[in-house]
């Protein structure tokens, strides 16, 4: 077998120092980057920090796969724990589109479809309006005028079955977009009985099948110390109680780091199973116009770039009810919109956007609820200068 030739001192010298001057090139650009993101940052959320007296916020940015994280405050004022990129949040409505996603994924097993009615899989609530409701109207808000909350009697199963029998809708099924809990609870109820599951379970298979390793209906024990507490508008220390359709529609606890990681398989980056990334993609499907949005399963999209008035209006619809049009047929995902959801508990407020085409996205999570707009506001403001 033939001898390679050795490499001379002076030749390996220079390959060394080649190699050596591109991974110092690489270091320099990444940490370029990441300095111009936490000023982009800083001079978006800084501001929303002083005026609502946030106590802690997780910031999280993905710029074509690149992963930023930007901590501020505390998880807990009493003691006092620092947020950190692993600091757990109560998500609230963010909660509904891993609901969303499971509905999908059901639908693509051939479990239920989307254009059933509620009582085909409810068999119990035969002979009530929801007859009249298709499981895709349970998923854009447009089942016809469900309350935001469940309404406080209603505390087991049973009331809650009699709950739905007795609802009276104001307006005909898929005419209007009326953003409501039990709307979306109701479906999740509905795809755990499909799939053979408690919802809860399943919750957690999708969440192992996302890659999201610290994400929780129900936080562990050995999971509590960096769950931060959530503070009300007095000011006192506060966590979700347990409750009805809370699972489905608002109960899921997670961080910065899993959160910008769901972000980026919705936009194609990073492995995940076939079936997860298709029933994924199936969020993004728009089926109604209302008012300056499209709705989708759970997800709100715009064309990009949008006008900020345009996402503050859609972002302020979710305590009245809009008229809804049909997008006939269905609009399939895109990527040249921005996909966003807000969601709140008494002492939380998180905010998820992302750009497909752009691959970036931000995710917000704070320990205090606050006002949509100033969320809209601080990610947009983010979001535009990262795209520029």
């Amino acid at each position: 077998m033939p001898v390679l030739p050795r490499l001379s001192s002076r030749l390996a010298a220079a390959l060394l120092a080649y190699a050596l001057s591109g991974l110092s090139s690489a270091l320099g650009a990444g940490a370029e980057q990441n300095a111009k993101v936490r000023q982009v940052v800083d001079d978006a959320m800084k501001p929303v920090i002083e005026q609502y007296q946030i106590p802690g916020l997780a910031v999280a940015v993905t710029i074509d796969g690149t992963r930023h994280f930007i901590e501020y405050g505390v998880a807990s004022k009493d003691p006092q724990v620092s947020v950190t990129r692993d600091t757990l949040f109560e998500l609230g409505s963010v909660s509904k589109t891993f609901t969303a996603t499971l509905a999908a994924y059901a639908e693509s097993e051939g479990k239920l479809s989307l254009t059933d009615p509620a009582t085909k899989h409810m068999p119990e609530l035969k002979g009530s309006a929801l007859d009249n409701v298709r499981l895709l109207d349970l998923a854009t808000h447009t089942a016809g005028g469900f309350p935001l909350q469940l309404p406080d009697h209603v505390k087991d199963q049973q009331q809650l079955i009699a709950y739905y029998r007795a609802w009276e809708p104001r307006f005909s099924p898929g005419t209007h977009r009326s953003y409501a809990n039990p709307s979306i609870g109701l479906l999740g109820v509905i795809t755990a009985r499909a799939l053979g599951a408690s919802f809860e379970t399943l919750a957690e298979r999708l969440f192992s099948e996302l890659g999201l390793r610290r994400t929780y209906i129900n936080v562990p024990a050995a999971e509590m110390k960096p769950y931060a507490w959530g503070y009300n508008r007095d000011g006192k220390p506060v966590r979700v109680s347990q409750a009805l359709l809370a699972n489905e529609a608002y109960g899921v606890k997670s961080n910065a780091v899993d959160m910008i990681r769901f972000l980026e398989v919705n936009m194609g980056i990073g492995t995940v199973p076939t079936r997860i990334a298709r029933a994924v993609n199936a969020t993004h499907t728009g089926y109604f116009h209302s008012g300056e949005l499209i709705q989708d399963l759970i997800w709100e999209q715009y064309p990009y770039p949008v006008e900020l008035e345009k996402i503050i209006a859609g972002n302020s619809m979710n305590m009245k009810a809009t008229p809804a049009t049909a997008i006939d047929p269905p609009m399939a995902p895109r990527g040249d919109m921005i996909l966003n959801k807000t969601g709140s508990t008494n002492g939380f407020g998180a905010y998820v956007a992302f750009v497909p085409d752009r691959r970036v996205g931000i995710v917000m999570l704070a320990n205090k609820a606050y006002p949509n707009e100033a969320r809209v506001k601080a990610a947009y403001q983010v979001l535009s200068r990262l795209t520029e």
